[in-house]
């Protein structure tokens, strides 16, 4: 019985269209050609491929010549069934926009990929609910290794970290009880290194603005630093303009400062929780006309590039972003490669940079 009014030799047509489509498809490279290429055995471009480091190095040149020859592809899915190793690190990042993220990726990258590990990515827009669902995700894929930018995460993300039994690297952050590896600095020493830089010059009514989200610990940390500090000098800690549920731009940064000078008129200092935000504002001070420093003060967060070529120069608290992804690579590739870690928690040194806009 033949169905969907198909011709009487329709199947057969199909059969021999398919069987011409194999015979023409083109072969998939083995790792036997790329021996065979080599002058290798195919164990010796499997150890090229995943421990470039204990093959010698006329032997792996021969092997990385071939495989880009034939351009081979490795079936890195067989590999890891076999092996039990994805030579996967994931990272989670709070920010695919923001520059200072992507400088510790390109530090994390530079210790990993000569290793022979990838990185895989994972985005939470500052979420600890979306974190969670990342860190569900990630795990599934079988990375080796997890890189995560804070500290602050829902009990079952947690839960989750320290169940999977992988090396995990929180960064960005400082705490008393990591997951298990830390490379971090004290976000609120930071907001008060800040705050007594601009005491020292003269300022007394300052501002703190910047997005404060219930998953962006660092900057509620910064905010606390700014009010405990702002206190024990005696001023104003109240003077707060928060940026909720803004993105991080130069627009967003410029729009504040109408809105502050309007809630406070005499305000002579504004400190932002990010350069970006304090790039926009003093672009808005100087289309206002407002001096910068003099009519209002401007000072930031982070050490952007930006914070050099603006014009005035901006105040800014400079993090070692790209340092804190090298730390975070050779705390991973310690833990992978079974070497004892001595130092298992770092705390990176932060810089506040006085600019000419304070």
């Amino acid at each position: 019985m033949l169905l969907h009014d198909e011709p009487p030799d329709g199947g057969q047509k199909d059969k021999v269209t398919r069987k011409r489509r194999r015979r023409t498809s083109p072969r998939r490279v083995t790792m036997a050609d790329v021996a065979k290429a080599a002058g290798v055995s195919a164990q010796t471009v499997s150890r090229t491929i995943n421990n470039p480091d204990v093959v010698n190095e006329d032997v792996r040149l021969l092997v990385e010549d071939a495989i880009r020859r034939l351009n081979f592809v490795p079936n890195f899915a067989a590999s890891q069934m076999a092996t039990n190793r994805s030579r996967i690190i994931a990272v989670i990042l709070p920010s695919l926009s923001a520059s200072i993220f992507a400088n510790t990726v390109q530090g994390l990258s530079s210790m990993l990929l000569p290793a022979g590990y990838q990185i895989l990515l994972g985005h939470t827009h500052y979420s600890n609910e979306q974190e969670e669902a990342v860190v569900r995700s990630i795990l599934g894929r079988g990375p080796e290794g997890i890189v995560i930018i804070g500290t602050t995460h829902t009990p079952n993300a947690r839960q989750l970290l320290q169940i999977s039994g992988l090396p995990v690297v929180e960064t960005w952050e400082w705490t008393r009880d990591p997951v298990d590896l830390l490379v971090g600095y004290s976000n609120e020493g930071a907001a008060v290194e800040m705050v007594r830089h601009l005491y020292a010059k003269g300022y007394r009514r300052l501002v703190f603005s910047g997005v404060v989200e219930a998953g962006d610990a660092r900057g509620q940390s910064r905010l606390r630093g700014f009010q405990a500090e702002t206190a024990r000098l005696g001023l104003d800690a109240s003077r707060i303009h928060l940026l909720e549920g803004c993105d991080l731009s130069l627009k967003t940064g410029g729009a504040s400062v109408d809105a502050i000078r309007s809630r406070y008129p005499d305000a002579d200092a504004i400190f932002y929780s990010s350069d970006i935000f304090a790039a926009g504002a003093v672009q808005q001070c100087r289309k206002l006309g407002l001096r910068v420093p003099e009519d209002l003060a401007i000072a930031g967060f982070g050490g952007f590039d930006i914070a050099e070529i603006l014009i005035p120069s901006l105040t800014t608290i400079r993090i070692p972003s790209r340092q804190i992804g090298e730390l975070a690579g050779r705390l991973l590739l310690s833990k992978l490669t079974k070497v004892a870690v001595e130092a298992p928690h770092i705390r990176v040194d932060y810089t506040l940079v006085p600019g000419e806009s304070t």
